[in-house]
């Protein structure tokens, strides 16, 4: 796959994000003009639940809007992190990315990290999509990213998602890889998402090329798959115009 053609697939695949302290009203205005694009909508602006009024208005529904839920710390308090979630749907936001309780799960809680994902399962709309970002990076072993993609397919998750970005260590493809093969042998129409340290071409054609030859082309698409990033975007730009 040449650079140019991967950057126009990439395109429609990428949550734009902002989830910087930094943000404001004024700097979110201006960010979701980059959401619309001359080749196409990006798959969905990923911002702040607080932000998620402003970006319903500024959007207006041409695009989808991911928010965060229960982030970066990923706690097991379900009642709150529902809550949170109910207050970002009413408000406008199409999809969820809940930080999985990994700290819990890494101590062996299985059934408290099972019972927190069935509950914000059964209070997240059918109709909206539900990621489950497991900090893949903290996990550290094939075994445990394994098990803990296993848990959020069989507790009903659309996508699994690898990192917040707020972690030491975020995306990597050893991770992707673990996740995407483990979805593939549930047999279950789950997507997986890539985020946290993607910021070139070069490192988001790696989830792509990857995805593609675990899962097939056919599969590669805004249902099942997603980079998350902040600057990709620019360098998909750099890349399309180097190729006119």
């Amino acid at each position: 796959m040449d650079d140019v053609s991967a950057a126009k697939i990439l395109i429609p695949l990428l949550d734009l994000t902002s989830l910087n302290d930094s943000d404001t009203n004024e700097s979110i205005i201006d960010f979701c003009k980059k959401a619309s694009t001359p080749f196409g909508h990006v798959a969905s602006v990923c911002i702040y639940p607080k932000f998620v009024p402003l970006v319903l208005r500024e959007l207006e529904g041409k695009t989808k809007i991911t928010t965060v839920i229960n982030f970066p710390t990923g706690k097991a308090d379900s009642q709150t992190a529902c809550k949170e979630m109910i207050r970002a749907l009413n408000a406008g936001a199409d999809e969820i990315d809940v930080v999985f309780p990994y700290q819990r799960f890494l101590k062996g809680e299985i059934t408290l990290c099972q019972e927190f994902l069935q509950n914000i399962r059964e209070n997240c709309p059918q109709n909206n999509t539900l990621k489950i970002i497991i900090e893949s990076g903290e996990l550290s072993t094939t075994r445990l990213i394994q098990a803990a993609t296993q848990l959020c397919i069989d507790c009903g998750a659309d996508f699994v998602k690898t990192s917040t970005g707020k972690s030491k260590t975020s995306a990597t493809p050893e991770a992707a890889n673990a996740i995407l093969e483990t979805i593939k042998a549930s047999k279950q129409e789950v997507g997986f998402k890539a985020s946290g340290g993607i910021k070139t071409l070069e490192d988001a054609k790696k989830y792509l090329v990857l995805a593609t030859s675990i899962m097939g082309p056919d599969w590669v698409t805004p249902k099942h798959f997603r980079i998350g990033a902040s600057s990709l975007l620019n360098s998909l730009f750099e890349t399309i115009k180097k190729g006119y």
